[in-house]
């Protein structure tokens, strides 16, 4: 599955780039950063959940002082799909957020899968897995240190998406089983390689995501395009939180234009979001700390708190 993945991004990568990079342009693979040694662990491994998938890393500084931290709730990517590496992807990225003063709650939920559906993920279990983990926050705060009223969600590609979703629950429509009335409160959101158009990704994302896996994530084949309503953060603005949402120019996997298009939907909604497209930056540089784009992706999400 994994040599699979590989061809889809190379394979995506060539035929969304009109131009070959500069010779200057760095070209991070997912495998580099899994085969990296010295990946750090999180202080502790917490379900929120009674499935096997549902569970978060909580990742807290080793010096912690006297008051509350501020909370980063990290979502990985992988699109969605369970064939794919998900948690063990960001965990650089968390140990990163931790080294410099941020509790991290790194989570992971059920997601699809290209071939069987094993996880039981998509429609609606993906996206309540998101919430009720985010939610979990407040059992935690009974227990650790942490700052309900300092919390940034954060998340790559699929989980750049899940993150602006998650901001965005108070807005889902009456009706929907996805609907909560006590979702916590966001900061801000820093959606890194995020995909925050469903509708428009189930086609522009294909090459590396597979064909047909948006449209299983939302369960399109029951809904149709209202699968898209309670599920796509663009149907959702404004959602009323600041929002900076940063990508790599040279990401054949998400490239800068699902930013550009998000942004310009909120403008006619009245909300103002932040675009930084780092020059030089695939699509996982943005989540290597060791990299000029992960560190500039760590400073930002610090500076959300």
């Amino acid at each position: 599955m994994r040599t699979r993945w590989i061809g889809m991004m190379m394979s995506g990568a060539f035929a969304l780039l009109s131009v070959m990079p500069p010779a200057g342009a760095q070209s991070l693979t997912y495998k580099q950063i899994l085969e990296r040694e010295g990946r750090p662990v999180a202080d502790y491994r917490i379900a929120y959940g009674a499935g096997p998938a549902q569970y978060g890393e909580l990742w807290l500084p080793p010096a912690r002082g006297s008051g509350p931290l501020p909370v980063v709730v990290l979502i990985h990517g992988g699109c969605w799909v369970s064939d794919y590496p998900g948690i063990e992807l960001v965990a650089f990225l968390a140990d990163e957020l931790r080294r410099n003063g941020a509790a991290v709650w790194n989570i992971t939920y059920r997601r699809v899968a290209l071939e069987q559906n094993l996880q039981g993920g998509g429609y609606p279990a993906t996206f309540n897995d998101v919430a009720q983990a985010v939610d979990h926050l407040r059992t935690l705060a009974a227990t650790y240190p942490l700052d309900l009223k300092r919390v940034v969600a954060s998340g790559h590609s699929a989980g750049g998406h899940l993150a602006l979703w998650a901001a965005g629950r108070a807005n889902i429509p009456v009706g929907s089983v996805l609907k909560s009335d006590a979702s916590l409160p966001f900061k801000g959101v820093v959606s890194i390689a995020g995909l925050p158009d469903l509708a428009y990704a189930a086609s522009a994302t294909a090459h590396a995501c597979g064909a047909g896996t948006v449209e299983k994530l939302v369960d399109h084949a029951r809904h149709g395009k209202d699968a898209y309503r309670d599920t796509s953060p663009i149907e959702l603005l404004p959602l009323g939180v600041p929002q900076l949402l940063i990508s790599g120019m040279y990401d054949g996997i998400v490239p800068p234009a699902h930013g550009w298009r998000y942004q310009t939907h909120a403008k006619a909604r009245g909300e103002a979001v932040e675009l930084l497209n780092l020059e030089g930056a695939g699509h996982f540089e943005l989540i290597a700390p060791w990299t000029a784009s992960g560190k500039t992706v760590v400073q930002r999400i610090l500076q959300a708190l």
